[in-house]
């Protein structure tokens, strides 16, 4: 379990595609200190739980190795990820930790489109769109996680969402990179699905 507090930036130093094309082995340099990360420890990239396979230290900086498999291509942004990657990382939750965000499973949903940026005064605004499926799951002051960052919604319209990103976030994430047209993952809150759920089966 994650909370969708971004604790560092990422970048993918290598990429190998393995198992005819179903299987990508990513290593990933980040600042995390080496001798913490065990082999089978979970991190979320871009809000994707991904398991440790290896790591050690390269040139003075940490790197640890995962696997992503088949089913992740397909449903998240992973699909576009290549060497020089930037990735947003999050260690998981231990018990005792302050929750800062909200309970993050880091199992990304899907994805959300990029419908527009606009730059404010101390922030930004962005509009993203997503499938129907998902956008039911999300309500105005709810919470959302988008590539890993927990974050409150602003406003709903139908399949269309925003979010307002203060500069804190812009500064530690990669969310001040985001331009139009982009595509990022998105974790709908579990609170709202299990509430759905139980309108459901009424």
């Amino acid at each position: 379990m994650f909370t969708g507090i971004v604790t560092d930036i990422g970048e993918i130093v290598s990429f190998t595609p393995t198992a005819q094309g179903q299987l990508h082995r990513l290593r990933i340099a980040c600042r995390y200190d080496q001798t913490t990360i065990a082999d089978g420890a979970s991190i979320a990239s871009n809000g994707v739980c991904l398991t440790v396979v290896g790591s050690g230290i390269a040139d003075g900086k940490t790197w640890y190795d995962v696997d992503a498999a088949a089913e992740t291509l397909a449903l998240t942004t992973a699909k576009h990820w290549k060497l020089g990657t930037k990735l947003n990382l999050e260690r998981a939750l231990k018990i005792g930790d302050e929750l800062g965000g909200h309970i993050v499973a880091g199992h990304a949903d899907g994805i959300a489109t990029i419908v527009s940026r606009e730059d404010l005064p101390d922030m930004a605004r962005f509009v993203l769109s997503t499938t129907r499926e998902l956008a039911r799951f999300i309500a105005t002051k709810g919470s959302i996680t988008l590539d890993g960052v927990s974050l409150t919604v602003n406003t709903v319209d139908d399949v269309t969402f925003s979010v307002l990103i203060i500069p804190h976030t812009l500064d530690v994430t990669t969310i001040g990179s985001w331009k139009a047209g982009a595509e990022v993952n998105i974790e709908v809150d579990l609170m709202a699905r299990y509430a759905a759920r139980l309108t459901e089966m009424k």
